[in-house]
């Protein structure tokens, strides 16, 4: 509760906030909560796993789709082979309807990686998924709410979203293979120009502007959801823009909240601790941290309750 309350201040008082996601956030579907508080200007900036950006539009286009089952852990081998074979991809106890969601968008998104070759551009993972909305490419699914999408939100605001290693997706990896031309090739396939994708470091470079022309006018808190790539990534831009850069009067991270189950020792490490952080030069002295020992699905529904005023 001290947490959220300290983020409802600093949004009140003209504060910014990035959150973070990571795990599998979008399974879970965290858009229920996300896209109202980007609705209502409460986050300015999104960075997620490739994965949980994906799900966002996989969920909007495929949602009576998706099965579930509770009882999960009780699955045979042999059954999860059932379920590989009808097309259906676990995550925990949600299956991901493949032919009905990632199949569907791919064709879209195969015509523009193309087209960016023919006229030389190269664009970010999320302007081209972007591109399904702004272009209605693709459609809700008829028991889908738009309103629970995050990535339809942050659309419709136009706010960034960061995707640090998008290879690391389902769409990452089909990427891939478009871009592949080793002996391994598959037949038929015609191939795309790599560079059409920017990379980590594009991402890296417009974390460096976003930050220094945001943080001009207004201090930025961090929310980390889960930990790994996705916050480990836009955390690091405040020490690089001031020892890698070596730009004066950058401003710290106003303060930094983490949700997670990860307790922190070298095997389970999952980005450094909030006073761990001060050594590091991401957070000041005076910056606010509060690590909650939790899972993001039990704790992160309270912290948007009060930050939506429910």
């Amino acid at each position: 509760m001290e947490a959220a309350l300290w983020l409802k201040d600093h949004l009140k008082n003209g504060g910014k906030l990035v959150v973070t996601l990571a795990g599998a956030l979008s399974s879970f579907q965290i858009g229920i909560m996300l896209a109202e508080l980007i609705r209502q200007n409460k986050v300015h900036l999104v960075s997620a796993t490739g994965a949980n950006h994906e799900e966002s539009y996989y969920r909007y286009v495929a949602h009576s789709h998706y099965a579930n089952i509770p009882r999960y852990t009780e699955l045979t081998p042999a059954q999860e082979a059932e379920l590989r074979d009808a097309g259906l991809r676990r995550i925990t106890d949600t299956f991901l309807p493949e032919d009905e969601s990632v199949r569907i968008m791919e064709p879209h998104l195969l015509k523009m990686w193309h087209e960016a070759a023919k006229k030389g551009e190269s664009h970010y993972p999320h302007e081209y998924f972007r591109r399904l909305f702004a272009e209605k490419l693709i459609k809700p699914d008829a028991k889908a709410n738009p309103n629970d999408c995050w990535t339809y939100a942050a659309y419709e605001k136009n706010i960034p979203i960061v995707v640090p290693g998008f290879e690391d997706s389902t769409m990452g990896n089909i990427f891939a293979s478009y871009t592949y031309n080793g002996p391994h090739k598959k037949k038929g396939d015609t191939e795309v120009e790599a560079g059409v994708m920017k990379t980590g470091l594009d991402y890296f470079h417009l974390m460096y502007d976003w930050y220094m022309k945001e943080s001009k006018n207004a201090p930025i808190a961090f929310l980390q959801l889960g930990g790994g790539i996705a916050a480990d990534f836009p955390i690091c831009v405040v020490p690089s823009l001031k020892h890698d850069l070596q730009l004066k009067g950058v401003r710290d991270w106003a303060g930094f909240v983490e949700i997670g189950s990860s307790p922190m020792s070298y095997g389970s490490y999952s980005g450094a601790g909030g006073k761990e952080k001060i050594t590091w030069d991401k957070l000041s002295t005076t910056s606010y941290y509060n690590i909650i020992q939790s899972d993001v699905t039990v704790a992160f529904p309270w912290i948007a309750a009060v930050l939506l005023d429910l």
